[in-house]
Formats: C-alpha cells, structure tokens, sequence
C-alpha cells in the first residue's frame, strides 16, 4: 500500500503508519463515529448482495485495523443478517495493539435493530468472546428480547418505535465506548448522515463497474442537507484507492 495524499505519493505504508493516519483523535469527550465502507467505481455496495465481491487485502487490512482502533463497533441488524456476522476475531499482534492503546482486548458489537430480529442462534451470539449489544426499541417484542438477553446479548433500548441513534451512542460514550467503528449497512449509514453522527468515512473504492442493481453506501432515510466532509487522506493498491474523509473542525 503507498499513499497519494498527503504524503509523498508513492510512500509505503507500514502497519504503524497506517494505524497513526486512521487513529481515532486524542481525548474524546462525545462518540467519534467512523463509518467504513467499499464500493465499485460506479457507485454499487455489494456484488450478488454482499460487500466481498468487492474486496481486495487493502480493504481488508483497513477493516480489521478499524475494529483494532475501535471500543465498540456499530452495525445494522440486516447486514449481520446478510453477511453472517460473528463476534471480532483477534491475535497476538492485533492484541498487543490494543493493549498499547489502552483497549479492551476485544471490541463488542453493537446491533441496531429496531424489532431485535436477530436470531438467538446467529453466529454473533453463538461464535463470539465477547457478548453483543443489541440496540433497539421499546417497541420490539418483550419475548424477542428476553430471548436475546437468554442467549448472551446486552438489550440497550434506545427509542421507542424507531431506534434514537444519538440517545444510543450517547449511552455506548457514558460507557467509556467512545471510537465508534461503523461497518454498515447502508440503511444505516444515511441515518447516521441524516443525524449529522458521521466524524469520518473510510471508503474504498474497487476498480470495478458492478452494473446496475445494487444500492449505494447510503439509502433510505434522506438529510437535510449535504454534509460537508474534507479529504484527509488517499492511499492506493493494485488499483484499489482509500479514501478517507473527516468531518470539517477540531474533534471534540
């Protein structure tokens, strides 16, 4: 991997480096919320309806790093659903790498899901270290939750029909669970957008025309307004380009 922005372009970009330009600021005192995606060059989330037809070891390599940099990573109940979600695996490196940055030794998962409809058998509950949170409603069934809370899971309500992303990240910062790590899906990001919750996205962007039929990184729920981002920083890797944008300002 090598940059083409800021730095030099054609810079290597080790494991330190790397962890230093997507590290998350310094002292915070509210919820920083990454949000970290891929797409093809035009514009498609998934290929046969899942974000690894899209893929390549770069992106990859950013999303494990993500999770290591992360307390809590946040992702919606139809992507766990979809992609087969199971609870954060580690290593000794990936470990050692929280353990210097003061984490937990592995992040939690956070699922948002106003009618709790994630399965007590779903691998994230039933292949994990670490026992889920499901963020949902007053709303969603009482036995749906008792039954999730049986299997392992934290129930977190947030909201009463609809989930209040910004009362739920609130609760997860009074926690200590600050670097939030967003890894979709894209119902969820535009409500994140349209909440004005989104400090930083990681996109990747594969060489690829995926045709029509898929959606874009964000649907559903529409904003206000555009949200102002600015480019911090550009890498690139057998024609794999990262991007990241960072909210305008100084972090909180």
């Amino acid at each position: 991997m090598q940059t083409l922005w800021p730095a030099p372009a054609g810079t290597p970009v080790d494991d330190d480096e790397l962890a230093r330009v997507y590290g998350y600021p310094d002292g915070l005192t509210r919820p920083w919320v990454q949000a970290n995606f891929v797409s093809s060059a035009d514009g498609a989330v998934t290929v046969d309806d899942q974000s690894e037809g899209l893929s390549h070891p770069a992106d990859k390599r950013i999303f494990l790093l993500g999770r290591d940099l992360a307390d809590v990573v946040l992702v919606g109940g139809g992507t766990v659903r979809a992609e087969g979600y199971r609870g954060v695996r580690t290593n000794a490196t990936r470990r050692a790498r929280r353990d210097r940055l003061g984490l937990s030794p592995i992040p939690p998962i956070a699922v948002v899901t106003g009618s709790a409809g994630i399965s007590p058998d779903s691998p994230l509950l039933t292949d994990t270290e670490v026992p889920p949170i499901i963020v949902t409603t007053d709303a969603a069934s009482a036995e749906r939750k008792r039954t999730l809370a049986g299997a392992g899971a934290e129930i977190l309500i947030a909201g009463e029909q609809k989930v209040d992303l910004t009362a739920a990240l609130a609760t997860l910062g009074s926690r200590g669970l600050r670097r939030v790590d967003c890894e979709g899906g894209p119902h969820l990001l535009a409500e994140l957008i349209a909440e004005d919750l989104v400090d930083q996205l990681c996109l990747t962007v594969a060489p690829l025309l995926a045709g029509g039929g898929a959606g874009r990184i964000a649907i559903g729920r529409t904003s206000s307004a555009p949200r102002s981002m600015e480019l911090a920083s550009v890498l690139h890797e057998d024609g794999f380009t990262m991007l990241r944008y960072r909210k305008p300002g100084p972090p909180p």
